[in-house]
């Protein structure tokens, strides 16, 4: 099999600047979307994590159908997971009681536990390796334990720490430039540094997501929700549709 052929059937973007900053748009379309849905519209963190986990296992049955990487498919999967994990996390956290903390702790177990048992399965955790049914099953679900976890984490340093939502960003942005500086300057392992980045994306998203929705004696800007994912959603089209992303290189 050829090189060509090899990159054809990965099922996941090549990781590009380009893909960190539609990373980064989607996490926080993920979290006005989700309370766009759970608090504007009312429904409550049960009802809209019913709603968006439909959505989920749709686009995630339609990203698996699919016989290469689509761009479309893919990221809307990805909006798919960042809606969904804002109810979630909202639900487990405030309605639950279980709070941002417990919340945190608990999403990392089941993450690093995902991460495991999706190295034990098939050596590999790297993204390139993402070309199977079982591959993209590991991926999904890590990436949705993912998604969930920034929200909690974003909401327990921006809220129970007392931070802030801009101090907040501050700290998740330098963070990722510190691993964006490792990439740089160290051998440390790619899969590793890339997974710290995919994780440290979403609490930097529900943060900014929150600043830009959240009223104004909050420390927000009380920007209406629906107004907010829709600017949101254009970027990620533009972005998407201006800079044609390629699929990463399978391994195998």
């Amino acid at each position: 099999m050829n090189t060509a052929t090899k990159e054809s059937l990965s099922k996941v973007p090549e990781v590009t600047l380009v893909f960190w900053i539609i990373k980064i748009l989607a996490t926080t379309l993920g979290e006005t979307g989700g309370d766009a849905v759970s608090m504007s519209m009312d429904l409550g963190y049960l009802l809209s994590t019913g709603i968006f986990a439909v959505i989920f296992m749709l686009a995630v049955a339609a990203q698996m159908a699919s016989k290469a990487f689509h761009p479309l498919t893919y990221w809307v999967t990805i909006i798919a997971t960042t809606t969904l994990g804002t109810t979630l996390a909202d639900f487990a956290d405030r309605s639950l009681g279980i709070g941002y903390a417990g919340g945190s702790a608990l999403l990392f177990t089941l993450l690093i536990l995902s991460l495991y048992s999706w190295h034990l399965s098939l050596g590999s955790i790297a993204v390139s390796t993402v070309s199977t049914p079982k591959s993209e099953v590991f991926y999904w679900v890590t990436i949705m334990f993912s998604q969930t976890l920034g929200t909690a984490l974003g909401d327990w340093v921006a809220d129970t720490e007392g931070f802030g939502y801009l101090a907040s960003a501050i700290i998740f942005s330098g963070l990722l430039a510190v691993i964006a500086l490792a990439y740089y300057k160290t051998a440390i392992s790619r899969t590793l540094l890339f997974w710290s980045a995919f994780i440290l994306t979403r609490p930097l998203g529900a943060v900014v997501g929150d600043f830009l929705d959240k009223p104004l004696s909050q420390g927000g800007l009380e920007l209406s929700r629906y107004s907010a994912t829709a600017a949101l959603l254009l970027l990620i089209v533009f972005f998407a549709m201006v800079f044609k992303q390629k699929a990463a290189r399978n391994v195998h």
